[in-house]
């Protein structure tokens, strides 16, 4: 009878070992590519030492090594190594291929590696689409973790609507986006275009392994920013960090019209879970007015999604204090919304400084076309309020300015600006967030805040 119980024990062991091993299963045997196939550029990828080893070939697109096999709820863990420090390479998950003037076009999400200076490896970039997710300026203390021309550890979970990375072990990028609940996995040979110094060069994946069943997510520390494109929502990471959602997507709670008692009768309308000012014939705050926020904020990180029309001009005000009792727009710093390319502010102030997420006729964004998103398109803003005064703003995860109120050099840009005759222009201890009525449609949605 013990002997018995003994080798069930035994056997019920190695049951579980044999369980636990299916867990985790290698997409890559080590041999040959069986299960993999190359689309996109001309790239080639062969095997070397138990490798996959893809080499970068001039004048030719992004190449890619993708799964036959489509993938929905998975934990990744693959080795890379990529030869120089102006190269890229990346990997994609739940990624698909559109048919593009007859070549293929993979798009979708991609876990960024990257060993130039901008140091973004680790960062979430959404290939052939919607471009930048997660450029890790959202993350800086993750931009150190990359080891140059050395094999690197990543770990990408996609669970549900989420996404996150690892880079060496460490936090890198936290997305939720409801797009695309399944798709391939890739590997990526990125284009060098005409780039002679880096023909030849190879990028080695190894070690290539995946988790589809009796998966856990893996927590996330505190303090890493997510973004979330469910509208109008707050994941239960979002929640522990102290965000409040400013609009709830169905209902004006919490707003009020500037100046007035009550939220404006006209020129606002809510629907489909997008609040948006209504179009008037763009004059400045003549329809429904500005409208702003119930309460006053001091220190915050504040994020919204907006999208213009063509043309459009509006803005995001803070430290709005309503004391002026000034006609038309009500004063505040301002994050500035407009179609840079059509509407004619933005040839005006100086340098730039009345274009799309700059601080208003103060301080010009740093933007490049490629982080935008086109007009008609949801794009992401950013504005972070430190308790010493710095304030930064974002646009689609870059950075793209950033001062400190009432500093030496800020007081001075006030002087000359349209502000210089307001008396402590922008240094409030508090105030209010506005959302402005320029006369033209613009839609706004999941604006979420966090006291800092």
């Amino acid at each position: 009878m013990l002997y018995i119980k003994k080798y069930s024990l035994l056997a019920l062991s190695l049951i579980s070992l044999s369980v636990a091993a299916q867990k985790e299963k290698p997409l890559f045997d080590g041999k040959t590519l069986t299960g993999w196939k190359a689309v996109g550029g001309a790239a080639p990828y062969k095997i070397e030492d138990k490798m996959i080893v893809g080499t970068m070939v001039k004048d030719t697109p992004n190449s890619f090594l993708i799964t036959e096999k489509e993938f929905g709820d998975f934990i990744l863990e693959i080795d890379v190594k990529l030869e120089g420090e102006t190269t890229n390479s990346g990997i994609q998950t739940r990624s698909h291929i559109k048919p593009d003037g007859g070549k293929e076009t993979v798009f979708g999400r991609q876990m960024e590696i990257d060993p130039t200076p901008r140091a973004w490896t680790g960062g979430i970039y959404d290939e052939s689409r919607r471009l930048w997710l997660y450029p890790l300026e959202l993350n800086p203390s993750a931009r150190s973790l990359y080891k140059k021309n050395a094999f690197n550890h990543y770990k990408i979970e996609c669970i549900g609507n989420e996404t996150k990375t690892w880079v060496n072990g460490v936090p890198a990028a936290y997305v939720i986006d409801t797009l695309d609940q399944s798709g391939f996995i890739g590997l990526q040979v990125h284009s060098i275009g005409s780039n002679l110094e880096n023909e030849g060069k190879k990028v080695y994946f190894k070690n290539i392994n995946i988790k589809t069943e009796n998966l856990k997510a893996t927590p996330f520390p505190k303090g890493v920013y997510t973004v979330n494109y469910t509208p109008n929502t707050l994941s239960e990471y979002e929640k522990k960090e102290g965000y409040k959602l400013l609009f709830d997507g169905k209902t004006n709670n919490g707003w009020t019209g500037a100046y007035k008692t009550e939220f404006p009768v006209n020129g606002w309308k809510i629907a489909n879970g997008v609040i948006s000012v209504e179009p008037s014939g763009g004059a400045e705050s003549t329809n429904g007015g500005d409208i702003v926020t119930k309460e006053e904020y001091t220190a915050f990180d504040m994020s919204f999604e907006f999208k213009l029309t063509p043309g459009a001009n509006s803005g995001v005000k803070y430290f709005v204090t309503l004391s002026e009792k000034n006609t038309g727009s009500a004063i505040g710093l301002e994050y500035q919304i407009l179609d840079d390319k059509l509407h004619p502010d933005a040839k005006l102030g100086r340098d730039g400084n009345r274009t799309l997420a700059s601080l208003y006729d103060l301080i010009t964004s740093k933007k490049e076309d490629r982080y935008l998103r086109p007009i008609g398109s949801w794009n992401n803003a950013r504005i972070i309020v430190y308790p010493n005064n710095k304030v930064e703003h974002y646009l689609n995860g870059v950075k793209v300015l950033e001062y400190t109120r009432g500093s030496e050099e800020f007081r001075k840009l006030v002087a000359i600006s349209k502000y210089k005759d307001w008396k402590n222009f922008g240094e409030a201890q508090k105030g209010h967030i506005l959302l402005q009525d320029h006369g033209n449609k613009v839609d706004f949605r999941t604006i979420k805040i966090k006291s800092l």
